[in-house]
């Protein structure tokens, strides 16, 4: 179950082509450098056609009529047509299971932390504080699952 987040993230559509073409699923901010808290540059609307430029991480550096800099990827879909109302970009996640129906492959991945990551890392309170607010307490989580009519299950760590 701790593995389940990563394994979504990471089971996502690549947008890792240069030069390919994409659409925004919802307005979004286009960023100065990949990161949450760099300066926004501007926003682009729902369904924008963008060209990619570069990949890192979660982050998309692109082209638009509104100029150039960086997105997040979940922010963007690279099919030759744009998003649908409504679509948050979370049917592709779902569509991924039946790529095969399709008649696409889809092979994707985020890479981890490297070398210079690592060595250039830095602690960040104040997002820590952040993170902190997500936290739920078992009673909580119970009540919620009660509610949600989830069941318990009982999953084998990976080796």
């Amino acid at each position: 179950m701790k593995y389940l987040p990563a394994l979504l993230f990471i089971s996502l559509v690549s947008l890792a082509h240069a030069g390919e073409t994409a659409y925004t699923v919802r307005s979004t901010e286009i960023r100065k450098q990949p990161y949450s808290d760099a300066a926004t540059i501007s926003t682009l609307p729902e369904k924008s056609s963008v060209d990619i430029l570069e990949r890192k991480g979660g982050w998309v550096r692109i082209s638009s009529k509104t100029g150039k800099g960086w997105v997040r990827m979940l922010s963007l879909r690279s099919s030759g047509e744009p998003a649908r109302q409504g679509d948050s970009g979370l049917q592709s996640l779902v569509n991924i299971a039946r790529s095969g129906s399709s008649g696409v492959t889809v092979a994707t991945g985020i890479r981890g932390l490297d070398e210079e990551d690592i060595r250039n890392a830095r602690p960040n309170p104040r997002e820590l504080e952040k993170l902190d607010r997500y936290a739920a307490n078992r009673a909580d989580a119970e009540r919620f699952a009660r509610s949600a009519k989830l069941k318990s299950q009982q999953l084998e760590y990976l080796p």
